[in-house]
């Protein structure tokens, strides 16, 4: 039997909209709002009435980019999907859209089934699945047909990673020209792989081993290139594009250019490149293998180009690219080779409260928090409404987030399956409360209450901004 639940006295924030008003929540989705205090909402009976005086009442946010189990580097990230999304239901992230890959010599269909496999039964939120293509062939241009079909509407290609994930100009444009097709955006992981790998040959020449290293031979210009080079094939395509990992001011710069033209381009940043920089990477001791990932930390003089892009809409979401290592025995295995360190951070629990410090810092308002977070994923990836907001009809993902509450990061009290926190000791005010996914309690005033199997897969529609 369905529990019937009214949220009671708080702020309801969404992308749209502030109202002081009560939340309604009948079979796992919600019913109603009313303005607190008024007629319909003191009309309403529950079995179960949740306070939220003095807290914001948010959607739960989406979380875009993550790759739990992902194997790299001869390791595999530190998360499983059991402790991945539980760490995201601490942050206030009641969904995650993972990425399934498609070995090379290998169909799509069976690069799926493999990540259905891994997540099924063990989720505490809800997940759904974008699609690495590492070979680009007929075969697989068909198989993107069908995958569409079963509601996953998304296909990463990597212009980096020569002979792991990389395709060539040539299979990135058959890629795109499918996707215009069949309605699939085409996400692009956009830095010049094989220049890099010569400029890491090179360093390496001379005896630049360091973790610093791995963020000077990724030039900045590299991405921006790759950036500009996958704009110019999607137009030759008639295709979207997505841009994932966004870290540099150039790069931001070619996106605003084609959205100045009117070009159907989108851009993704992470906490990482908002919060973090080479100082990270230029830590003593080995310390700065745990910033290693890719695209890599940026000077710090990057991040006003990141917030104003954020501002502008020039960059639309916010999602982590979680994809955690720990420190020992995992980001170790680069000792005397910068190449060696697997790339990734953590950050599926931190992303929602980082954001709300930059709302408190005056980088986004409140509405830009949730919209970047929540709203604008959702209708990125074809979840909205069903997620990404509080309506009538939609899921009731719910987070009641309390704006006063101060915390400090720390891998002590983090969740997440990793040895470290990239954000250590950072103070932050706001904090997630209570959260719900589709109306069951999954942190219940700050206590775990979900399980494994709760979360449940969402299959999505296409894109909703073409």
């Amino acid at each position: 039997m369905s529990i019937r639940t009214l949220i009671r006295g708080g702020l309801v924030i969404t992308a749209a909209d502030e109202v002081h008003a009560d939340v309604l929540i009948e079979d796992g989705r919600v019913a109603a709002l009313a303005a607190h205090a008024s007629a319909a909402a003191e009309a309403w009976t529950a079995d179960r009435t949740i306070d939220a005086t003095g807290k914001y009442v948010i959607p739960g946010g989406v979380d875009a980019h993550t790759h739990m189990e992902l194997p790299f580097g001869g390791t595999a990230a530190s998360d499983t999907f059991e402790t991945g999304t539980r760490a995201a239901a601490w942050g206030g992230t009641t969904t995650i859209v993972d990425f399934a890959v498609q070995s090379v010599g290998h169909s799509l269909r069976e690069g799926l089934d493999t990540w259905y496999a891994k997540a099924d039964g063990n989720c505490a939120v809800d997940y759904a699945f974008h699609m690495i293509l590492s070979d680009v062939n007929e075969r697989t241009l068909k198989e993107m047909d069908h995958l569409v079909g079963e509601g996953v509407t998304s296909f990463k290609l990597f212009m980096a990673y020569p002979g792991v994930f990389y395709s060539d100009d040539g299979q990135i444009l058959r890629a795109m020209q499918r996707g215009a097709a069949n309605g699939g955006l085409i996400m692009m992981h956009a830095e010049n792989g094989i220049a890099i790998d010569v400029l890491v040959e090179q360093a390496l020449a001379r005896g630049e081993t360091d973790p610093r290293h791995h963020g000077e031979v990724r030039k900045v210009l590299l991405e921006a290139e790759a950036t500009h080079r996958a704009i110019q094939l999607a137009r030759v395509a008639g295709a979207p594009l997505y841009v994932v990992h966004v870290s540099a001011e150039e790069a931001v710069a070619e996106l605003a250019a084609a959205r100045d033209k009117g070009l159907p381009v989108f851009g993704e940043t992470c906490p990482q490149y908002l919060f973090l920089s080479t100082d990270n990477l230029e830590e003593p001791d080995f310390q700065g293998a745990k910033y290693v990932c890719s695209t890599p930390l940026r000077p710090r003089e990057h991040q006003a180009a990141l917030w104003r892009g954020l501002r502008t809409n020039d960059l639309q979401v916010v999602s982590t690219d979680h994809c955690p290592f720990c420190f020992r025995g995992q980001k170790e295995l680069g000792r005397g080779d910068f190449s060696k360190i697997p790339n990734g951070l953590p950050g599926v629990e931190n992303r929602m409260d980082l954001l709300h410090q930059a709302v408190l810092d005056g980088h986004i308002s409140r509405r830009r928090w949730i919209e970047i977070a929540c709203a604008s994923p959702a209708r990125m990836f074809g979840l909205y409404p069903q997620k990404g907001t509080i309506a009538p009809g939609s899921d009731a993902d719910i987070v009641l987030y309390d704006p006063h509450a101060e915390q400090v990061i720390s891998a002590e009290t983090h969740h997440m399956n990793v040895d470290y926190s990239a954000y250590e000791g950072k103070r932050i005010t706001g904090r997630v409360d209570t959260v719900l996914s589709r109306g069951e309690l999954v942190i219940d005033q700050r206590e775990f209450t979900g399980r494994a199997g709760h979360g449940a897969f969402v299959p999505r529609s296409t894109c909703q901004y073409l």
